[in-house]
């Protein structure tokens, strides 16, 4: 006997079996962790607890209330915000930028420029951090020779470490974006561009009225994870600025939060502060994606 036509066969609790083992491994790794983070940010525990000379006491939400008193924090949790915006918004402008470029040049440029991304990409962060270090070196780095900036020191004032980070991160970041748009753009029919081309529209409002609408999903999925990845910013500050800079003038949470559990030993103040972190991460990501399903978009 046929089956009806369009009518699934199988359980319906059967994809959840092919993901059972993938969500075990999210478990053992994600959940647990951050169960433990959220369990130690509400006690009171630092070196003295560690080695055993005083018992563990519950704060509550004390380790919390000690955070939003502290105008260091207040600091670094705005510049946080702001330097992972700045970052988000360059990393998206230049990604999408070279994405374009690819579709609009032969073949030989586009797979060099392709490789020379990719290279960017790989770099291990402290590579990269210790070459753009390099370059930007007061006494023997190319970039201020060229300038004409000979013995201008990048890491010395706060807005100026923070703007060579931030073109640090862009440089290792903007490749994902690149390629995940790129690979987007190749999918759009021709004929919707030369459509709008012989229409009289310029390229700018190809881009902004038909490219992006149809873009729109890919271009969520490169926002959420590019919001994610500049925000715990660690290895790039840490190295670039030594620890964040004098006085911790370019100190940002993940190694704010740093400097409390390890330097300090208060691992219940370092855990609330990666509580926040996640908090503030799950906040603007729901909230992002709300928006595109208002705006009648399927992820």
């Amino acid at each position: 006997m046929r089956r009806p036509a369009g009518r699934r066969s199988g359980s319906p609790w059967t994809p959840w079996l092919y993901l059972l083992p993938a969500l075990a491994v999210l478990g053992a790794l994600l959940v647990y962790p951050v169960y433990q983070l959220g369990l130690i940010s509400l006690l009171e525990y630092t070196q003295a607890q560690v080695s055993g000379g005083a018992p563990t006491s519950f704060q509550g939400l004390g380790n919390y209330t000690a955070l939003m008193e502290d105008p260091q924090f207040r600091q670094v949790l705005l510049a946080t915000v702001l330097f992972a915006a700045a970052c988000v918004v360059t990393t998206l402008a230049a990604g999408c930028a070279l994405a374009v470029l690819l579709t609009r040049v032969r073949a030989l440029p586009r797979l060099a420029l392709t490789l020379a991304a990719l290279g960017a990409w790989a770099t291990p962060a402290v590579t990269g951090s210790t070459v753009w270090l390099f370059l930007f070196d007061p006494d023997y780095g190319p970039v201020d020779r060229v300038l004409g900036l000979d013995g201008f020191s990048w890491t010395y004032g706060r807005y100026s470490a923070f703007a060579l980070v931030l073109l640090e991160v862009v440089w290792c970041s903007f490749p994902f974006v690149m390629v995940t748009v790129y690979a987007g753009l190749r999918s759009i029919p021709a004929e919707v561009l030369e459509a709008a081309a012989l229409d009289g529209a310029s390229q700018w409002r190809i881009w902004r009225s038909v490219m992006a609408p149809m873009l729109r999903p890919i271009l969520a999925v490169v926002t959420i994870q590019s919001v994610i990845w500049d925000f715990k910013v660690f290895t790039q500050i840490y190295v670039m600025t030594g620890g964040g800079g004098i006085a911790g003038q370019s100190l940002v949470l993940n190694v704010y939060a740093y400097q409390k559990a390890f330097a300090s030993s208060q691992y219940s103040l370092g855990s609330a502060i990666g509580v926040v972190m996640l908090l503030i991460l799950l906040a603007v990501t729901l909230g992002y994606l709300r928006l595109l399903r208002r705006q009648g978009e399927e992820l």
